[in-house]
């Protein structure tokens, strides 16, 4: 290193990676002041707002007045990198291949070539991008080596081997449609079919590719976060925050504003928190995305929620429910009467199990009524009920209402006071069948949340039929699923012994393309269900704690969801360490 500090460099890379490049081309005669006032006056010149304005450096290579491969060696020879072996002639493994993704590599102008233990060897066009190299080994939780090559030899190796880019914003945007929207409806709760001149602006392809993207990608949420120097985007895949391309902080505002017109909600209104919906249809899917904006320090935030209607129509096996889990839960959703309560944290899948088992019972000679806050899914043959407080339609006046109309079965979104949970208990008495949720660590606590609430416990003795708690673990990706032998550390903690060990399927994934890089594709849940019969409403009836009650449900046969847990991790569909960090109070 001759002429800095790779630490100070480093980090200012983000910002001044053109700036040294430039200067250490000036530095060396490469470069001379009248060609650099050439170049800044094209890239300022630069107007497409969807992308950034080009690169200085791109601009003084595209107009030959810098070598690219001269520069390349010069940063190697600056920061002591290797330079990068020859890519038109290199052989890169597919595993190694399939450790980045497509788009990570495109978007960070690199390229894997060669994996050895935790250290993996990538060509990059830019070593003062440390985001880039940084980003790369926190997801991958490898050691990057990075080895300078040029952007150019970088970008044709990409399309060599991962294949030509799948396509441009325009075609995607084929993809993207509303029903029934017009370009003089997208202020409804549509993405739109937007007019020709509408969908030619670029913000509007801007946004539309955001969502378009999240959910080829099989995210549950879109954050757009205003921070004090960039604007934000992150999305939740299985469960975790990823960050992707920030679009520019020049144009917070007016992707806002269309999200917010997407969603019909007021762009004028800038003060408070709003919620809206944006329905569309892709590739046949009708998808709706539930969306919500908070004012923050440096503008607002927006969230948006993408809910899948297929994923309602899934059994309970694919929701990750083993056979006689789903018998016991089906025995329970066709009682005549009760109440059914599923328990967990947010975001533990328990309306999506609630919706899951609606569909199940949905036939022709039940009413079924839903009160919810808000209606998530827009379910066919079922009635759903929006609680909207400022006219006074909670869900106690809601579930009152509802009595009237006879249903045969009832959802409430959530039990949250004793006049709700009363109606409740006493639709379960008088002939209803009542499904609800409650926020809860375990299934037996359910019983004691009921009681604390003010709910006479002969009362929940009575109607309560069973709670399930559960919680949401990552799968491990199919395609690059691999056997894994765990310690015995690991063994004690689902407390398995070596003669259940032996008969474990063990797995863990490698990471590839498909799950980007992380060894995981998708979710499912792990279960405990306190089913209540006659001793345990005794017990209840008898202000019995949940700690006995949990006793007592476990001499009984009711599997923890640490124990179920261990079931998956036998199977090969999770990993011990997803099990052990999401049943962490479980550990008895």
């Amino acid at each position: 290193m001759s002429s800095s500090q790779p630490g100070s460099t480093l980090s200012a890379a983000t910002g001044g990676a053109d700036d040294f490049i430039i200067q250490l081309a000036l530095s060396r005669g490469l470069l001379r002041e009248e060609q650099l006032d050439t170049a800044r006056a094209i890239a300022a010149a630069h107007t497409d707002l969807t992308v950034r304005a080009p690169r200085l450096f791109d601009v003084l290579v595209d107009e030959g007045v810098l070598d690219a491969r001269r520069i390349a060696v010069l940063l190697a020879e600056e920061f002591g990198l290797p330079l990068a072996p020859d890519l038109a002639a290199l052989r890169v493994p597919g595993d190694v291949l399939g450790l980045v993704p497509r788009e990570i590599a495109a978007r960070y102008r690199l390229l894997p070539f060669a994996h050895e233990g935790r250290t993996l060897r990538v060509a990059v066009a830019d070593p003062l991008d440390s985001d880039g190299i940084d980003s790369l080994g926190h997801m991958l939780k490898l050691s990057i080596e990075p080895h300078v090559a040029t952007a150019a030899d970088i970008t044709a190796a990409i399309d060599r081997f991962y294949g030509k880019d799948a396509g441009s914003i325009d075609e995607l945007l084929n993809n993207l449609s509303a029903p029934g929207a017009t370009a003089a409806t997208t202020t409804a709760s549509a993405a739109g079919d937007v007019s020709d001149t509408e969908a030619d602006a670029p913000v509007v392809k801007l946004v539309h590719t955001i969502i378009l993207e999240a959910i080829q990608r099989r995210a549950s949420d879109i954050h757009l976060e205003p921070l004090e120097k960039r604007f934000r985007v992150r999305y939740r895949i299985d469960g975790v925050l990823l960050e992707v391309e920030n679009p520019p902080k020049r144009l917070q505002l007016a992707m806002i504003s269309r999200l917010k017109i997407m969603a019909n909600i007021s762009i004028a209104e800038k003060r408070i928190p709003q919620d809206g919906r944006i329905q569309i249809v892709m590739n046949g899917r009708q998808l709706d995305l539930r969306v919500s904006s908070l004012p923050t320090a440096h503008g607002e935030s927006v969230v948006m929620r993408i809910l899948d209607k297929e994923g309602l129509q899934l059994g309970l096996p694919e929701l990750g429910f083993f056979s006689d889990d789903q018998q016991a839960l089906e025995r329970l959703i066709a009682l005549p009467d009760g109440i059914v309560l599923v328990t967990g944290p947010t975001g533990s899948g328990k309306t999506t199990t609630l919706y899951s088992c609606l569909h199940v019972i949905n036939k022709p000679d039940r009413k079924i009524i839903t009160v919810e806050d808000p209606v998530e899914y827009q379910l066919n043959g079922i009635n759903q009920v929006p609680v909207r407080p400022e006219v006074g339609l909670t869900f106690a006046s809601a579930l009152r209402a509802m009595l009237r109309q006879a249903p045969n079965v009832i959802m409430i979104g959530e039990i949250r006071d004793l006049e709700t949970a009363e109606i409740a208990i006493n639709a379960s008495l008088t002939g209803h069948m009542v499904f609800s949720t409650l926020h809860t660590n375990d299934a037996p606590s359910a019983v004691t949340r009921l009681i604390d609430i003010g709910v006479k416990p002969f009362l929940v003795s009575t109607s309560l039929r069973a709670t399930m708690a559960q919680r949401l673990v990552r799968k491990i990706c199919v395609k690059c699923r691999q056997p894994y032998t765990p310690e015995t550390h690991e063994l004690r903690a689902l407390h398995l012994n070596p003669a259940q060990a032996a008969t474990a399927n063990f797995a863990k994934g490698a990471g590839c393309a498909a799950c980007n890089g992380t060894g995981f594709r998708g979710r499912l849940s792990i279960v405990e269900i306190f089913a209540v019969n006659e001793e345990l409403q005794r017990m209840i009836y008898n202000h019995a704690g949940s700690a006995k009650l949990r006793e007592k449900a476990r001499s009984l046969g009711m599997r923890t969801m640490r124990e179920d847990g261990a079931r998956k991790v036998a199977a090969g569909l999770t990993t011990i360490e997803e099990v052990v960090s999401i049943t962490v109070g479980d550990a008895n």
